[in-house]
């Protein structure tokens, strides 16, 4: 429903236009907003008027006018004044207020759309027949933005959202948890991942740098109908929760990028405990020394090359080899190796992975 205040804000626009007074009531005789004060209007006289059969009356130098919603009476309307032109101003404050009561149903009916098209609530024909009465074209490409803010949801993060994309250009935002915002993104034609990449950075930094919130996005596949936007939301879920255990450091993730950090995501709990012990025997991952495991992960950026991470590290050649040994010794991989470098790369995530169940199991 629309607020009382968009509705005090247009009555007062059209009062300093006007120089007509204006009152609205609701169908109870309550005052919902005014430009005057209405305290000789009693509220007997507004139920009188609502209960009677006219759509409008006049009272003195007062003009009462009905307000209808799809045939229900949704407020009541006094334009008072002593100007001939006072009916046809109060006519057009009616007709304003229901037009924005109509913008409003739209956007809400709009938000309940995406949201269950999202989560896959809806048949096909009804996606379709829904589209066509909301004005959504059908088949513009399409992908879902996941925004998570460090914080429970509140009003800030969509209302910025709301600023830097707006639904003249197609884009919708909506919200279906408390922890993140959804930007569902029309893309033009020509325009592709590179296009959507960006547009996630443009986030991060500008909600970083103007709103002072640190937030994660994660984003689907380019879809080209509307039917499958749910497909590209549910992939944008799985890369939000992927990139927060395998991939901390980034603030964007793609669920194109995953990479063997979305199969890890999707194997068995007691695979992974198997896969673990046989890796490490005895040995405890999270006893590893926090030093050789920077030094390892330098090691894997640097596609193995000793002489490029020992000097991006500041040490010695024989000082990063004795730590790649110390791990040796008590895992029996040898980093050094593609294969082992490898064992011990898929091990250690799965051992993050571990360590997110746990977190959300405490």
């Amino acid at each position: 429903m629309i607020s009382s205040q968009v509705i005090a804000t247009s009555i007062e626009e059209l009062r300093a236009i006007t120089r007509v007074e204006l009152c609205v009531y609701d169908p109870d005789g309550t005052t919902v907003a005014s430009t005057f004060d209405n305290k000789d209007i009693e509220a007997g006289l507004i139920r009188s008027f609502v209960e009677s059969p006219a759509d409008s009356q006049v009272i003195g130098f007062d003009h009462l006018l009905k307000i209808m919603d799809e045939g229900e009476l949704a407020f009541v309307l006094v334009a008072r004044g002593s100007s001939d032109d006072t009916y046809v101003v109060g006519r057009i404050a009616a007709s304003q207020i229901q037009q924005l009561m109509a913008a409003y149903k739209e956007r809400f009916d709009r938000n309940n759309f995406f949201q269950n098209l999202l989560l896959d609530n809806l048949l096909l024909v009804d996606i379709y027949n829904r589209a066509k009465k909301l004005h959504i074209e059908v088949t513009v490409p399409r992908v879902v933005l996941i925004v998570e803010t460090e914080k429970e949801r509140d009003s800030t993060a969509a209302e910025f959202l709301g600023g830097l994309f707006s639904s003249q250009s197609g884009d919708f935002i909506t919200a279906i948890d408390e922890s993140s915002v959804i930007l569902i993104k029309s893309l033009e034609p020509g325009e592709g991942y590179e296009t959507v990449e960006q547009t996630a950075n443009m986030i991060v930094d500008m909600m970083n740098a103007e709103a002072m919130m640190n937030v994660r996005v994660a984003y689907g596949t380019i879809v080209q109908e509307l039917k499958d936007v749910s497909k590209s939301y549910k992939e944008a879920s799985l890369a939000l929760d992927v990139g927060k255990i395998f991939y901390v450091e980034k603030k964007v993730n793609a669920y194109s990028n995953l990479g063997i950090g979305r199969l890890i995501y999707q194997l068995p709990v007691n695979l992974c405990r198997i896969f673990i012990d046989e890796i490490f025997g005895d040995a405890d991952p999270a006893e590893f020394d926090e030093e050789i495991l920077t030094t390892v992960n330098k090691f894997f950026e640097n596609n193995l090359n000793v002489s490029e991470t020992s000097r991006q590290l500041f040490v010695h050649r024989n000082t990063l080899v004795y730590r790649i040994e110390k791990l040796q010794k008590s895992t029996g991989l040898d980093v050094r190796t593609f294969d082992d470098a490898l064992t011990f790369k898929i091990a250690m995530m799965v051992v993050n992975y571990m360590k997110y169940l746990d977190h959300l199991n405490y």
